[in-house]
């Protein structure tokens, strides 16, 4: 009711359509439990009540989600829920590929101020390239030509580097690389699900993840097998120069280095 007086009275407009975030009692509902988790009293009889409306009405996917945080509140036994659905939108009326883009491109922007933040404090005692983040943007979006020429400039800067900066494939950038690396660590965590709580398995050096974006530009730009064959000697040192203990940089340059000896084979 909120939202449909905003839109009269501040937007001008007249429609009363229903608006599918909550359901209007299970979000009276939800409003309730949480008044009561504040107080810190017992909600048990509430929540049964809760439980018996759950199975008479058809949920929305934002409905489950807020009782979630309620059961979790008061560390209550989850209930299944039967009937959930969410409201069919055109997608006529919902075009969300620009705000993506533009999220992408701002949260790229900050992890880029990271890195040169990075560089600033830890530099004197660390090899850090602050361009990273933006040469695999630039992968993800096609633009193959910017990615190599980064990350070509940042292999020559991390070859030979005693220390070099790193960042985190899962779970939070996931979404940040392509099927291959993605494909890797998912393989890692269902062998072994351990994974998950030692960083070093699901973490990826600057030096590893710009000679597979180089390697994946220049296979799809088609180089030179001579261009090809000197990156497999970059890709040789950094396998020397890697413990064994750093399972993903060392499946990932092992998957690198085969994409090149199939290519040229």
């Amino acid at each position: 009711m909120f939202y449909q007086h905003i839109r009269r009275a501040a937007l001008n407009h007249h429609q009363t359509q229903h608006v599918a975030v909550f359901s209007t009692e299970m979000f009276a509902h939800f409003l309730h439990n949480r008044c009561l988790s504040i107080t810190q009293t017992s909600s048990n009889i509430e929540l049964c009540r809760l439980g018996k409306c759950i199975n008479n009405t058809q949920l929305l996917i934002t409905d489950v989600l807020a009782l979630k945080s309620v059961y979790r509140k008061f560390r209550y036994s989850l209930i299944t829920v039967r009937n959930c659905r969410q409201k069919t939108i055109d997608a006529a009326e919902l075009n969300t590929s620009k705000l993506v883009e533009l999220l992408q491109k701002s949260a790229v922007e900050h992890l880029t101020t990271y890195r040169q933040l990075q560089t600033r404090d830890i530099g004197s005692v660390a090899t850090i390239v602050t361009t990273d983040f933006e040469a695999l943007h630039a992968y993800k979006r096609g633009e193959y030509q910017r990615c190599l020429l980064l990350s070509t400039q940042n292999v020559h800067k991390l070859l030979y580097a005693t220390h070099t900066a790193s960042m985190f494939t899962f779970p939070m950038f996931i979404h940040m690389f392509d099927d291959d690396i993605v494909s890797i660590t998912a393989l890692i965590l269902i062998v072994n699900p351990a994974c998950r709580r030692i960083t070093v398995n699901v973490r990826i050096t600057q030096l590893t993840l710009s000679l597979y974006l180089m390697t994946k530009c220049q296979l799809t730009l088609r180089h030179s097998v001579m261009s090809l064959v000197r990156t497999l000697d970059c890709i040789d040192v950094t396998q020397r120069r890697h413990p064994a203990f750093h399972t993903l940089d060392r499946l990932i340059l092992k998957m690198t280095e085969r994409k090149i000896l199939t290519y040229i084979t």
